[in-house]
């Protein structure tokens, strides 16, 4: 049989009623604007209390699993750079089962991020008199914490109307003002304040392994480090996306890293030995409620923490404000492949996907119920956004054996290596968030195949023209890959009943996922479906004339 690929050239951009406004510059801001969010805020408080000044390898292996996961996002985003990317690979690969399931695990985390960072928000604005009384004393909004979270959703939402070049450049804008402040804390702190001592007083790592694996997952490591994917989520908006997603992915993903590592060194060494003599899990000093800002104010800098205040402000609005976009463009991808209502795909007179921008801020404000706190919801966050993340894997070593021939502007080095390595890491990182995360991520996922199941099914029933082709044997391995995790999970001493010991428990994942990996390649589409499935994209999103 002909090579499909030097059979029919495969189109791959969607630009439908997108408009493509966005640049280099633009797409990488955009990535590191989601990147540098709340995370910077809180992370290195929370991953020290978890692991001790063992933190910092924390922050490296997560860093390196993020590279990976990129690595492999950066050249499938040049392969097909189609809006909503993450959501569509695993069609593509897997049929119409697979490509239902991630698009919902993609739509999950991000309709979820913009929420979380409103209450990071208002957490750090209690500083402030005229925020008294947002917040419970457990971290939950109160009735007028909930209607100022509200409003300031809305305040997003109505940026995004505006269009998505002015998106990019309010972005870049916030995104300049993002990096400078940490920069700026890591540097002014660590002058006259860095005290090596800190690092080994009081153990280096006081909880062993387990404090620094659970930290990457639990403490907001990863959580920190989630939004390099952006990029690619605007690939229908990119004027050279072939060029440019490799580029902003790989970019993004490495201004981030260096920045957290900076500051979890230095939060930790201008520490004061009175805040954590009495041990690391016991870390507390005055203003520890905004961690670097309280610490700003215990050094002496007082003027450098009524800054830091203010970015408390400007950092994770500027996250919530690409997330809001992500979450509208994920929503039009789902509807582009037939998985939800033709409505979410769209567009107004500026190219811009009103009812998902009008969904994004409905589900926002059902988020603000009383839900549990930033803190609480970040390992539920973590995995929801991994478990999109390991789609890709999947997907591309599906790519690489059936599409041996197509168009790869960035070509991953080792990739068949590169690529299970990923996913292995992708599934450990989701085993570190803990059993009490994955039951509650597993009730989410249930409602996602209900809802869009039951577009899904509705849309076959009435012989809608663009009714999903739910390809099961193709996506065989999806039901015992969640179940699995889960089980294996449930028997560990992350959050299980410990009947897996550490470390046997970790192998059992890397053994499961390696399994899972090469059974979804051996069952994956044939060359021609994954071909008619990416035309039928070219066609679905061709511009009306």
């Amino acid at each position: 049989m002909a090579n499909v690929d030097q059979a029919a050239p495969v189109a791959t951009s969607d630009t439908g009623g997108l408009r493509r406004d966005v640049g280099l510059i633009g797409l990488m801001w955009a990535s590191v604007g989601s990147i540098i969010g709340s995370g910077w805020l809180f992370g290195a408080e929370k991953a020290v209390v978890a692991a001790g000044p063992a933190a910092i390898i924390s922050w490296v292996i997560g860093a390196v699993a993020i590279v990976l996961l990129a690595l492999v996002h950066a050249e499938l985003g040049g392969m097909f750079p189609v809006a909503g990317g993450t959501a569509r690979y695993p069609h593509y690969a897997f049929g119409g089962l697979a490509g239902m399931s991630f698009g919902w695990f993609s739509w999950l985390q991000a309709a979820t991020v913009a929420p979380i960072e409103v209450e990071a928000m208002i957490g750090y604005a209690k500083h402030w008199h005229f925020a008294d009384g947002l917040q419970n004393t457990n971290g939950t909004l109160t009735t007028s914490g909930i209607a100022v979270a509200v409003v300031l959703m809305a305040v997003f939402v109505a940026v995004n109307f505006l269009g998505v070049r002015i998106l990019a450049h309010t972005n870049s804008a916030a995104t300049w003002w993002k990096i400078a402040v940490p920069l700026a804390a890591i540097f002014i702190i660590a002058i006259g304040n860095f005290h090596p001592a800190n690092f080994t007083s009081e153990g280096f790592a006081p909880f062993g392994a387990k404090g620094v694996l659970t930290a990457i997952s639990s403490s907001g490591i990863i959580f920190a480090l989630l939004g390099f994917e952006q990029a690619i989520q605007l690939a229908g908006e990119s004027r050279n996306p072939k060029r440019d997603l490799p580029r902003a992915t790989l970019g993004s993903v490495a201004i981030g890293a260096v920045i957290y590592v900076l500051l979890q060194v230095v939060f930790i060494a201008a520490l004061p030995h009175a805040s954590f003599a009495k041990g690391w899990a016991n870390l507390a000093y005055a203003g520890i409620s905004g961690p670097w800002a309280g610490l700003a104010s215990l050094v002496g800098l007082g003027w450098l923490a009524w800054v830091l205040y203010a970015d408390a402000i400007i950092s994770p609005g500027g996250t919530g404000l690409i997330y809001t976009t992500a979450t509208s463009r994920i929503s039009y991808g789902l509807a582009k492949n037939g998985y939800a209502p033709k409505v979410f795909a769209k567009t107004d007179a500026r190219g811009v996907p009103w009812f998902g921008l009008a969904m994004s801020f409905v589900t926002g404000v059902i988020c603000f119920a009383p839900f549990p706190s930033w803190q609480t919801l970040v390992g539920f966050i973590t995995s929801a956004s991994v478990l999109m993340y390991a789609g890709a894997p999947l997907a591309y070593g599906v790519f690489s054996d059936r599409l041996p021939n197509h168009d790869r502007p960035y070509k991953l080095p080792f990739g068949k290596f590169i690529s299970p390595l990923s996913f292995v890491v992708a599934n450990l990182i989701i085993f570190w968030s803990g059993w009490d995360t994955l039951w509650r991520l597993g009730c989410a996922i249930l409602i996602g195949y209900a809802l869009l199941g039951s577009y899904a099914a509705y849309a076959i029933r009435k012989g809608l023209p663009d009714a999903p082709r739910l390809d099961f044997k193709a996506a065989q391995w999806l039901p015992p890959y969640l179940l699995g995790i889960g089980v294996i999970s449930y028997l560990s001493t992350f959050g299980g009943n410990g009947d897996l010991p550490l470390w046997w428990d970790m192998l059992v994942v890397t053994v499961f996922s390696l399994g899972i990996y090469f059974w979804a390649k051996a069952t994956a589409s044939k060359p021609e479906a994954i071909e008619r499935s990416i035309e039928e994209v070219v066609v679905t999103d061709a511009p009306a004339h």
